[in-house]
């Protein structure tokens, strides 16, 4: 067997054709979501690149694993501890050794080991290819190092290539070279952004925001202009969904290259193909632009393609589903034992016979930039923010997110019903959850005991004299309020 997973960094489903997208941004990759499974309602557990990779390589949620923040302790998985053996649990249990259970020889070509220090991440491959960018390469350094691979390696059996890209992620960075192919479209005809929500949106404290998309300012970035760093008005808003679009259609461009070798390996038709992210984009959401700083509905839902041999054709499926379901998944697939720790449920008969496999709601969580934990349930996502990155967020939130996709109206103090059984729902997760902690302590009380998300810590400050001088000082007050312990 020869399968085929690409990882591509920071990419929302909607901006994909193959998930209704109005611009041509993915025909490689549609091209194999049409040979196969789509998976429409997909999250990552833990949002965002770090927390996310750790629950989907370990098959366990954040508060099990203990990675959910990019710094401090809960930048790093917890220890085993004593009842490690010669060797960890996790080098059976992780995903990528899966398939080398099944008979394969694992590949991975990636630069997120080292971005994030996270050295776990190569558990279960055979070969790593690290191209040293750390996440700041494109597309056209990673497609050959890829295709190198296939063409001295491709016609053998019993592979499997893990092919890593980053051209979504901010800052946007598509080389100039590759022009915009969506520029004079219809554009402002199918966008949900308005002038009059700029408007409102630059009156707001918000890490990232409209007026300050480098998380704390606003300074332009020289050597990427495709990456506007204020959004003034719709022309701005634009440019920036364009950037961000042209990450996507390169990255696409590239991995048609890639199809193109497997195809004159003569192996394509043989291949089963992976095609997934870690979290996606928020481009004006909850009033974050260029980032994936939230536990909500854009950041932490991903796209999930399966085109299996043997599986089914051309389908998709609306069932609730997480990262950490891909391990039991995969073993499912391969008709191994399933690891008793891991946190997910297989979805193999949905890949072999599009049986769908209900989950009544999933819990999504944010540590690195805010500390939010969220349920998914029907039609509806509820937020509980416990710090708010200095977004000013309320402590509760509720958006019908079928009717609300972009999530602009919080309805919580119309539907107090569902705020209490959302509320229960994530208690009784909670419960259920912290009886397996291996050091019975939530990683989300070390994160806040340590000062807070990472992506705030010692920036109180200067945040707060930025709003001053951009005629935010209510806004300032109202953090200085908020996290008086914080300056």
């Amino acid at each position: 067997m020869r399968i085929v997973f690409f990882d591509l960094d920071t990419l929302r489903p909607d901006h994909l054709g193959c998930y209704g997208y109005f611009r041509n941004t993915s025909p490689n990759i549609d091209s194999i979501a049409a040979d196969g499974v789509r998976f429409d309602r997909y999250y990552c557990s833990d949002a965002p690149c770090l927390p996310s990779r750790s629950a989907l390589q370990s098959g366990l949620f954040g508060i099990h694993n203990g990675a959910v923040g990019h710094g401090g302790t809960a930048g790093d998985q917890i220890l085993e501890g004593e009842p490690r053996g010669f060797r960890q649990a996790f080098s059976r249990t992780n995903l990528f050794q899966q398939f080398r259970r099944a008979g394969l020889h694992t590949v991975s070509i990636s630069t997120f080991a080292e971005r994030h220090t996270s050295y776990w991440f190569y558990g279960g491959f055979n070969e790593m290819y690290n191209i040293g960018r750390g996440g700041g390469e494109t597309a056209d350094e990673v497609s050959p190092v890829a295709i190198d691979w296939i063409r001295r390696h491709g016609a053998e059996d019993n592979w499997f290539l893990h092919i890593n890209m980053w051209d979504a992620h901010t800052a946007y960075r598509t080389p100039e070279s590759f022009g915009n192919p969506f520029e004079g479209d219809d554009f402002f005809a199918h966008t949900w952004m308005t002038q009059e929500l700029i408007d409102e949106q630059r009156k707001e404290a918000s890490p990232h925001g409209v007026r300050e998309i480098g998380m704390y300012n606003n300074t332009p970035l020289s050597w990427c202009p495709r990456q506007p760093m204020e959004i003034h008005d719709m022309n701005d808003y634009r440019k920036l969904v364009d950037g961000y679009d042209c990450g996507i259609a390169y990255m696409d461009m590239h991995i048609g290259y890639i199809l193109d070798a497997l195809r004159e390996a003569g192996v394509y038709d043989d291949v089963s193909f992976l095609i997934t992210a870690d979290h996606g984009e928020n481009i004006g959401e909850l009033n974050s632009y260029s980032e994936h700083s939230t536990a909500d509905n854009i950041t932490c839902r991903i796209p999930m393609i399966v085109k299996w041999q043997g599986g089914m054709r051309g389908i998709s499926d609306d069932s609730l589903r997480y990262n950490v379901d891909l391990a039991p998944t995969v073993a499912d697939l391969f008709g191994l034992e399933p690891a008793p720790i891991w946190d997910g449920t297989s979805y193999a008969d949905t890949i072999r016979e599009g049986k769908p496999v209900p989950r009544e709601y999933a819990v999504i969580s944010q540590m690195a930039h805010v500390c939010q934990r969220s349920v998914l349930f029907g039609d509806w996502l509820w937020m509980r923010t416990y710090h708010d990155g200095y977004h000013n967020f309320p402590r509760e939130m509720l958006f019908n997110v079928k009717e609300d996709f972009h999530e602009q109206h919080n309805v919580a103090a119309e539907h107090p019903d569902l705020c209490d059984r959302a509320a229960h729902y994530l208690l009784d997760w909670f419960d259920e959850n912290m009886k397996t902690q291996r050091n019975g302590i939530d990683p989300m009380q070390t994160v806040l005991r340590e000062g807070g998300p990472y992506h705030t810590r010692g920036e109180l400050a200067g945040y707060v004299e930025f709003l001053r001088r951009t005629d935010r000082a209510d806004e300032a007050e109202r953090l200085i309020a908020r996290h008086p312990d914080e300056l």
